[in-house]
């Protein structure tokens, strides 16, 4: 695979790049509605003019095929501008709410403000994915921008430094580098920081956020389960999990990271699961020109040593020299051993038997909470059961990872995978200040308000307060009936 060297950012540039793009801001650049859509139009326009070269540079990382690249990367990217395009006049609409009568006369409202410079951290298994689409949210809420893709992904972090270039706008720049660069960065004074990644590096992120009281939206990951029950359509279900847990070589933070399968349909499922594996990807996946590679000798070397857990019944071959992991479900698997310890990030499936849906749901609450959670079920009410009685970022019902193709669903995790969310809406409001405001009538000034405070301004709030104003007599009643119920 390509190691082309990536051209890292000085480290004496990294602040003048930041405080550049804030000068921007200051200036009320990016304010304007029309900048904001003229922006998102052009970053769309240009990843898909772009589309070639970052195919090529997606092969070369992850050795990811051009349909998986399109799907995952470009038409996601497409679609999340396309929908702030279409929105973002209605977005960006101040909002009139009710004003009590105490307040009277006088009128409220919420506006959404830029917040100032954001910055996007991004990660490698989806390098254009995860740093564009944050960007359109960014952009979208009128702030510059500042890019930081992953250099684990080299020919894709140059791709999208190129594609920034052509953007030619001195509110989107971007930062190369890798660990020291980061670190220069993370210096630096944003007014929101959106990183993906890892819980570990999550960490270092809000400490350095902290001296700032700089807020952060984190989009981590974790075991994400996926809870097959004996209502299922079994056939079904072991090709959706096939294919959400294989693409990308599973190196995907919202993949199945386990199955827990009611232990009546175990068999039919593995059996099914290994049938679809060879339809996706043939007799020897090594020679598929649809699979992808591990992205680096550190992430083979450590799903190498995953391999050892619980019994194949498909895959469990390894190549160093192509970075290659075959897709493998493993069977036989307790929840002590290595690979059901960590994010398993790659290609290997375990599928543990468990007696009861209550089995499962007692199972992924035993440990942190993941992002998403998947539930194959053919009845409503087990559905509603394992959705009710867990916690996750996301869930999909009898498929995987669809619940991020929606832009009017938010995406983020929630405690161990993140916090904050993300995508359509939801990205316009984390990158915004909702503003209140209070505008109060000059036609009248009541005194009443003013002091001194006279027993008779006394006596007319008293009555004003007393359970004989029809108001609040109407709102005590509201409340017994409320309680009653």
């Amino acid at each position: 695979m390509d190691e082309t060297p990536l051209v890292m950012t000085p480290i004496e540039e990294v602040a003048p790049l930041v405080d550049g793009a804030r000068a921007v801001f200051e200036a009320g650049r990016t304010r304007p509605l029309e900048w904001r859509l003229r922006t998102i139009e052009r970053l769309r326009d240009l990843v898909v003019d772009h589309t070639a070269d970052l195919v090529d540079a997606l092969q070369a990382d992850l050795g990811k095929c051009e349909a998986e690249t399109m799907l995952s990367e470009i038409a996601v990217v497409v679609s999340e501008a396309d929908h702030a395009l279409a929105h973002l006049p209605d977005w960006v609409r101040p909002t009139r709410v009710p004003t009590p009568a105490a307040a009277q006369p006088g009128s409220s409202r919420l506006v959404h403000q830029p917040l100032g410079v954001a910055c996007v951290i991004a990660p490698w298994n989806y390098p254009v994915n995860l740093s564009l689409g944050p960007v359109v949210g960014a952009i979208a809420a009128g702030n510059a921008v500042v890019v930081k893709p992953s250099e684990l992904a080299p020919v894709s972090a140059a791709a999208l430094g190129r594609l920034i270039v052509a953007l030619d706008d001195p509110a989107i720049t971007l930062v190369q580098g890798g660990v020291a660069e980061t670190t220069e960065l993370l210096a630096q004074r944003f007014d929101h920081i959106l990183y993906t990644g890892g819980p570990q590096v999550a960490r270092v992120v809000m400490r350095a956020a902290a001296e700032h009281l700089t807020p952060v939206t984190l989009e981590l990951g974790g075991k994400s389960p996926a809870i097959v029950t004996g209502t299922a359509k079994i056939d079904q279900a072991a090709r959706r999990l096939a294919w959400g847990k294989f693409v990308n070589a599973g190196q995907t933070c919202i993949a199945p990271d386990y199955v827990l399968v009611e232990r009546g349909v175990h068999d039919a499922l593995v059996a099914a699961m290994v049938a679809y594996v060879e339809e996706f990807y043939g007799a020897d996946p090594e020679q598929s020109p649809d699979y992808a590679r591990i992205v680096s000798d550190a992430h083979f070397h450590r799903l190498e040593k995953l391999l050892g857990s619980g019994t194949v019944a498909v895959g469990g071959q390894a190549d160093p020299d192509e970075r290659y992991i075959a897709p493998t479900v493993l069977t036989d698997v307790g929840l002590d051993e290595p690979v059901m310890d960590e994010e398993i990030f790659g290609p290997i499936l375990p599928v543990l038997a468990i007696d009861s849906i209550e089995d499962a749901i007692a199972v992924v609450n035993g440990r942190d909470k993941p992002l998403a959670l998947y539930v194959f079920s053919g009845e409503d009410e087990e559905v509603d059961r394992v959705v009710d009685a867990t916690s996750s970022g996301g869930v999909t019902v009898n498929a995987t990872l669809f619940h991020v193709a929606n832009a009017a669903l938010p995406f983020g995790g929630v405690g161990e995978s993140g916090m904050g969310a993300y995508h359509g809406r939801f990205g316009f409001e984390t990158f915004s200040h909702r503003r209140s405001v209070f505008e109060r009538s000059t036609l009248v000034d009541l005194s009443l308000m003013y002091p001194p405070y006279t027993e008779s301004k006394m006596k007319i709030l008293r009555r004003a307060l007393d359970l004989g104003d029809p108001r609040f007599a109407l709102a005590r009643i509201k409340q017994r009936l409320l309680r009653r119920r």
